[in-house]
């Protein structure tokens, strides 16, 4: 165990509200502990108390589906309490936080999901968003819920690594190139990565614009 720089409780509340006045998507519990549990001197419980004490003293609110967002009250005494933190720790935390935003920003621009359709098959909706507007939206009839999930994981997490990750800027100015990459991309490379034929049951939509 290395050494820790956080000598008590009060500056745990220091820095969960330090972290939750820099993420841009409200935290989940399990991110939130990721997050805060940066340095070797907070105990689990002790966070666990500092966490539950924000949220009753309004600090820090909880959305309908239980993650964390701060307060505009949390905001201001973070702001006024943020240099009682050792560098060491901000330093720490502004490295995670920075890695998770960018991985928030990836899962708002790359989005998946499936959903049954009512005859026991499976619908696959891939989607590539900017900051403005949805950029394109393929959807694909899948047979089966394994498949189904295996497309929609594989696009999550390998979007870099293919033809199709473009800055959206760019995207932005060749919107019909970019969707007939983003047809290509599928049909010729992502699908026959998986075992699926590689020409979709149907005309593509994007492609025919």
């Amino acid at each position: 165990m290395g050494i820790g720089f956080i000598q008590d409780k009060l500056e745990i509340k220091f820095l969960i509200l330090y972290i939750a006045a820099r993420v841009t998507e409200p935290l989940e519990p399990a991110a939130m502990q990721d997050l805060t549990m940066c340095d070797d001197g907070i105990d689990y419980f002790d966070y666990a108390e500092c966490l539950n004490d924000l949220v009753k003293t309004e600090h820090l609110r909880v959305t309908e589906d239980g993650r964390y967002v701060i307060t505009e009250k949390g905001l201001k005494n973070s702001q006024i309490c943020e240099s009682s933190l050792p560098y060491s720790v901000r330093q720490h935390s502004d490295k995670n936080i920075a890695a998770y935003n960018k991985e928030a920003l990836r899962r708002a621009q790359v989005q998946s999901h499936v959903t049954e359709r009512e005859n026991g098959t499976y619908t696959v909706t891939l989607a590539l968003r900017d900051d403005v507007d949805e950029l394109m939206e393929l959807r694909l009839m899948v047979a089966d819920r394994t498949t189904a999930d295996g497309l929609a994981q594989r696009f999550q997490q390998e979007p870099e690594k293919r033809p199709l990750y473009i800055h959206t800027k760019k995207m932005q100015k060749h919107r019909g190139s970019a969707a007939v990459l983003f047809c290509y991309f599928f049909f010729f490379l992502f699908l026959p990565s998986l075992g699926l034929p590689s020409r979709p049951i149907g005309a593509c939509p994007l492609m025919a614009r």
